[in-house]
């Protein structure tokens, strides 16, 4: 993937003592993964992790002009590399005055970033445009970022919790055509991962599945900043959740549709048959097999989430990839 670089007047002007002194991680998702729960968690202890010197960009300031432009927005007049060139200089003000706040660590937390579920949905592929989206954010970021956090999630509940959403929302049923093109698409999440890496070499890229980390933010903050102790206050809470089938079954029939479509059964609707959900499971399973066999170098997945954990990452500015302590102890045993 070529990458054209801009000019930035802008950072050239105000400097980048930011990006040199004070620790930038990015915090992506993916979507359905529990980044809501995530933030929500990070935006009810914003005052407890100012003390510990933690910064907090979650959506309530990233969709609100601070990234505007780091992606192109629909209906700007202005050039692609114009908007970029104009959103660099307003991120750069937004570090400094970060820093100048005392915080040692900034988290930005915002899946949108990584791309659309919509757009997933539409295309039949996990984040195509993943490789694109990350060189504009690193090149908005700078030298920074120091670390980038990327959860994934087994591709057949993945996309069932996305579809049950996009239903929700007026998205039509699936018919088995469409779920057979997302489960032959040949875009897994070694894919996504590799565009990120790709896009920030110098950055430590870290994996943390939702199975293990959905249900607690606390020791995700923790393994991403180090923290020994992090709050714990909205550290249960469960937002954004996926509607259940009943719930679905009552949208699609009040606009008119067949709730039919939506197959029998209770609870978390499984729109896959039992080929599907396997093969969609294996897919996954090759993806964990990779990034538990060093991920060629360009990430490390997270799996653990004990104490012994926190606090072991590498110095600012220097880069560990592939296996995580622990996955080095299984190896050698």
């Amino acid at each position: 993937m070529s990458v054209t670089t801009f000019p930035i007047p802008q950072r050239a002007a105000i400097g980048q003592g930011a990006s040199e002194t004070m620790e930038i991680i990015l915090h992506l998702g993916a979507h359905r993964t529990a980044s809501t729960s995530f933030q929500h968690y990070l935006r009810g202890n914003t005052d407890a992790l100012a003390e510990s010197g933690v910064g907090v960009w979650g959506p309530l300031r990233t969709r609100d002009g601070v990234l505007t432009g780091v992606v192109p927005a629909s209906g700007n007049p202005r050039p692609p590399a114009q908007q970029l060139v104009r959103a660099t200089g307003r991120v750069s003000i937004a570090l400094t005055k970060a820093e100048q706040a005392g915080f040692a660590q900034l988290v930005v937390s915002d899946e949108n970033m990584l791309g659309a579920p919509r757009r997933n949905l539409r295309h039949r592929t996990l984040y195509d445009d993943a490789g694109q989206r990350m060189a504009r954010f690193a090149q908005a970021f700078g030298q920074g970022v120091s670390r980038v956090v990327l959860s994934i999630r087994g591709q057949d509940s993945y996309w069932s919790s996305a579809l049950a959403f996009a239903v929700a929302r007026g998205h039509r049923v699936p018919n088995r055509d469409d779920l057979d093109r997302l489960v032959t698409s040949p875009r897994h999440w070694r894919d996504v991962i590799a565009d990120v890496a790709c896009a920030f070499p110098r950055a430590d890229i870290q994996v943390m599945p939702y199975e293990v980390f959905g249900g607690q933010p606390e020791r995700k903050l923790q393994v991403i900043t180090g923290q020994a102790t992090p709050p714990k206050k909205h550290a249960r809470a469960w937002l954004n959740r996926a509607p259940k089938i009943e719930t679905l079954r009552a949208i699609v029939a009040e606009r008119g549709g067949n709730p039919a479509r939506l197959g029998e059964g209770e609870g978390r609707w499984q729109p896959f048959d039992a080929g599907q959900t396997a093969a969609l499971r294996e897919s996954y399973a090759d993806d964990l097999f990779w990034l538990r066999a060093g991920a060629d170098g360009l990430a490390t997945l997270i799996e653990e989430t004990g104490p012994g954990e926190a606090g072991t990452h590498p110095p600012l500015g220097q880069t560990t990839r592939g296996h995580s302590n622990d996955d080095e102890k299984r190896r050698m045993a």
